[in-house]
């Protein structure tokens, strides 16, 4: 073996060894703006009272490290429910939870203004789309067996 196909090989097995000591960063590493959690099934009875209305909700995630703009972005449901983000930025490894009901927006939570429920008590299909309508994440479930999903 020549000497050039020795050290070429030597620098292969340093490269592979160091590959297995130092695994590249996942893919996801970097982030994103995802739907974590759909509360679908409100506890208690479906009266569709404000408080009713409002146990039921979908959380979003920014898990970047940067505030990200979710002006005219829009969640919807299977049945072409829509919420429209209106001028609002979520703030890196921050959560908003985008509730049914009424009640008064905040950083952390905002309010549908619906007086009727939005997701399916047995299944359904999240969507997150951003202004320009491509697709940033679903989240579907199929169970009546419990009131939540992780997505």
């Amino acid at each position: 073996m020549s000497r050039t196909a020795a050290r070429t090989g030597a620098l292969l097995a340093a490269g592979c060894a160091a590959a297995l000591l130092y695994p590249a960063a996942p893919a996801g590493a970097a982030g994103s703006v995802h739907l974590s959690k759909i509360y679908y099934d409100s506890p208690g009875s479906d009266n569709r009272s404000n408080t009713s209305l409002n146990a039921e909700y979908v959380q979003i995630k920014n898990s970047t490290s940067r505030g990200v703009s979710l002006r005219g972005w829009v969640l919807v449901d299977a049945s072409n429910h829509k919420y429209t983000f209106p001028s609002y930025t979520l703030g890196a490894g921050r959560t908003v939870t985008v509730r049914t009901g009424t009640g008064s927006d905040t950083s952390a939570t905002k309010y549908q203004d619906r007086r009727a429920y939005v997701w399916n008590n047995t299944s359904d299909k999240a969507t997150l789309r951003k202004s320009s309508g491509s697709t940033v994440d679903t989240c579907s479930y199929n169970s009546s067996r419990v009131d939540y999903k992780i997505c």
